[in-house]
């Protein structure tokens, strides 16, 4: 799986830091907390995110009237299949494993994402052209 990026490494590392100076006594294996200790809970994530959509002035995209949570989760499953097929990775091996990783208990949830954007439409429209021709598809 492709790691994280540095700087989010850095910001998970400043918030676990941070985390455990306010909550030293642990009572959970959760890594995001609200302030009384516990796991966050959903409206309690949606609220934060919300936040973070006014600071950072995300823009809707799309038919929603704002960004969603699941927007990233979108976002980065695309972005790792267009990164895996410009790599030549067979990502038809590939898709169980990130299947798994984004949490889908059916592998055909995480391949409807291969027909969601232009890009990968595109790979899959040339991929299938060169294997009309005789070609390879990878």
């Amino acid at each position: 799986m492709v790691p994280i990026h540095p700087t989010t490494a850095e910001a998970l590392r400043a918030y676990a830091c941070n985390r455990d100076e306010k909550l030293p006594t642990r009572t959970t294996d959760a890594f995001f907390l609200s302030d009384s200790g516990r796991p966050m809970n959903y409206r309690q994530i949606e609220y934060a995110f919300a936040r973070l959509r006014v600071q950072l002035r995300w823009q809707a995209r799309g038919g929603h009237p704002h960004p969603r949570i699941h927007d990233l989760r979108h976002s980065f499953i695309c972005r790792r299949l267009i990164g895996w097929y410009q790599e030549g990775i067979d990502v038809g091996n590939a898709m169980l494993m990130l299947s798994t990783y984004v949490g889908h208990s059916q592998v055909t949830d995480t391949f409807w994402y291969v027909t969601a954007i232009p890009e990968l439409m595109a790979i899959a429209g040339d991929r299938f052209e060169r294997f009309v021709q005789g070609g390879s598809h990878v």
